[in-house]
């Protein structure tokens, strides 16, 4: 699941070859060119509103994580200390609430 800034064609074929479910709402200017070109244009993607809804809950826990000044600024400069602090920040928030 991802949000309209990734809905661009080449990345939902990317994920289909990996055999990932695609869930990307199309973007308002993507209809309307698809639309222009009648029936060349395609079908429109499958689109499941109520599994993307679920994807708020994601967002969220990712925002919480990004309240660490740490993790939101990314300023460490080796991955291994960006990643503790990702473990250390889901520890705290989720096993010692």
């Amino acid at each position: 699941m991802a949000d309209k800034a990734y809905s661009h064609p080449s990345t939902r074929k990317s994920l289909c070859r990996r055999g990932i479910k695609v869930c990307i709402p199309e973007r308002r200017d993507q209809i309307e060119h698809r639309r222009k070109k009648g029936s060349a244009g395609g079908r429109p993607p499958k689109f499941d509103a109520e599994v993307y809804r679920g994807r708020n809950v994601v967002e969220r826990a990712f925002n919480r994580m990004k309240e660490w000044r740490g993790i939101g600024t990314r300023y460490d400069k080796l991955a291994v200390t960006y990643l503790g602090g990702v473990v250390l920040s889901a520890i705290v928030r989720c096993w010692l609430r």
